[in-house]
């Protein structure tokens, strides 16, 4: 058991060298002085001031963030409404071709889906003039269209173990469906929608083959910038950016665990109050 458990630990850390290591260069690297991406020539900042000087990247890193802010909105919106009909309006008319409309994006290809929509914005603009030319506007209606699927799916699988019980009282205690909506559902899907935007917002501040194929000039989101300059060659400029990034996600993903963590140590102090005033009363 020694002998197999030493195997798997050995298994293990290989795993993780091998998923970080190449991160952990990358972090290395972006401190170099040398303006070769994968020769060392000393430690240095420059290039982190050199980044946030680059207005190109600044303004790649806003329309990012606008386009993934507005998508992940729309699309939990949208996503919300269609996980609510396919969980709780039964079978009508049109269920099968609606499910099969929220599937679809989740299982086909990113290719097939930016070539699809941009025959559809070329054929919109030549036949009604709209959208004049291609930009953000049409990136964040691409997004929209992928990211409502996952929002869909998240929400519908919390209304399938969500006790329905609860909504049949209130609507027997005589509150209107939309009371019962607004007070009852949306509360209870509440975290649901939050993970809803928080997918959606990843997803689309991630996309690039979509983004390819929906933007036009002057429309370059972070990714398709930072493709494009990887084609050229790698420079320590880009390690800094990835280095920023990687910063920004283990900041976020600390803090919730953080909160995570607090959160669960209230609710265990409080149980264990509650237990010692049952036991002295």
């Amino acid at each position: 058991m020694k002998g197999r458990s030493r195997f798997l630990t050995l298994w293990l850390v290989a795993g993780f060298v091998f998923f970080y290591g190449p991160i952990a260069s990358m972090i290395v690297f972006s401190f170099n002085a040398s303006r070769l991406a994968t020769v060392w020539g000393g430690f240095s900042t420059k290039w982190y001031a050199a980044l946030w000087g680059n207005r190109q990247v600044v303004d790649a890193a806003l329309l990012s963030l606008q386009i993934a802010a507005v998508s992940a909105t729309v699309a939990t919106a949208l996503g919300t409404m269609a996980g609510i009909a396919l969980a709780r309006l039964g079978r009508f008319r049109g269920r099968l071709l609606l499910a099969g409309m929220i599937t679809a994006p989740l299982v086909m290809p990113e290719v097939i889906t930016g070539l699809s929509l941009l025959l559809l914005f070329v054929a919109l603009e030549d036949t009604f003039g709209w959208p004049s030319g291609r930009g953000a506007m049409t990136i964040t209606i691409a997004h929209v269209t992928f990211c409502m699927a996952y929002v869909a799916v998240v929400v519908q699988s919390r209304l399938a173990d969500m006790d329905a019980s609860i909504e049949e009282a209130a609507a027997d205690l005589g509150s209107r469906p939309w009371q019962v909506m607004v007070d009852i559902t949306l509360p209870l899907l509440a975290p649901a929608m939050v993970s809803g935007w928080l997918l959606a917002f990843t997803l689309s501040l991630d996309d690039l083959v979509i983004a390819t194929f929906t933007s036009g000039p002057g429309a370059n989101t972070l990714p398709m910038l930072i493709f494009s300059k990887v084609r050229l060659g790698l420079t320590p400029d880009i390690n800094a950016l990835a280095t920023i990034i990687i910063l920004v996600v283990a900041s976020f993903v600390i803090a919730s665990a953080v909160i995570l963590n607090r959160r669960d140590a209230r609710k265990a102090r409080d149980s264990r109050r509650a237990a010692a005033g049952g036991d002295s009363a």
